[in-house]
């Protein structure tokens, strides 16, 4: 069974860089098909699909947040990133990592949380 773990700070300062790293147990980020996702979700809105990164290495991001995001691997450690580049404290918001299904991309995108997922971090930006 897998299981995911986001760990990274939970304070960070407007325009500064936010860092998480998802940390996965009970399976490879390599395994065919697999699509390694972040996503968040404001306080007092919905869940907000942020990107991915796939099987095979490949990043595909929300196009409002595409020019700030970066998604990376580490497949040593079964690790991958999210890196949010010039923070707001519209960035506030509490972060998911999580496994999902080709299938259940589309719901993940529209704003499901389907498939395996970590138990969140909440991330304040602030000054």
């Amino acid at each position: 069974q897998v299981q995911l773990q986001e760990s990274g700070p939970g304070l960070v300062k407007p325009s500064q860089t936010l860092s998480l790293t998802c940390t996965v147990s009970g399976g490879s980020i390599t395994t065919n098909y697999y699509y390694w996702t972040w996503i968040r979700q404001p306080p007092g809105k919905g869940l907000e699909w942020i990107g991915y990164i796939n099987y095979n290495g490949i990043t595909y991001y929300r196009a409002s947040l595409k020019s700030r995001t970066s998604i990376s691997r580490d497949t040593s450690k079964n690790q991958f990133t999210l890196q949010l580049s010039s923070v707001t404290p519209e960035d506030t918001a509490v972060y998911y990592c999580g496994r999902v299904t080709f299938d259940d991309l589309p719901n993940v995108r529209a704003g499901a949380r389907v498939g395996s997922w970590g138990q969140g971090t909440q991330v304040t930006v602030s000054s």
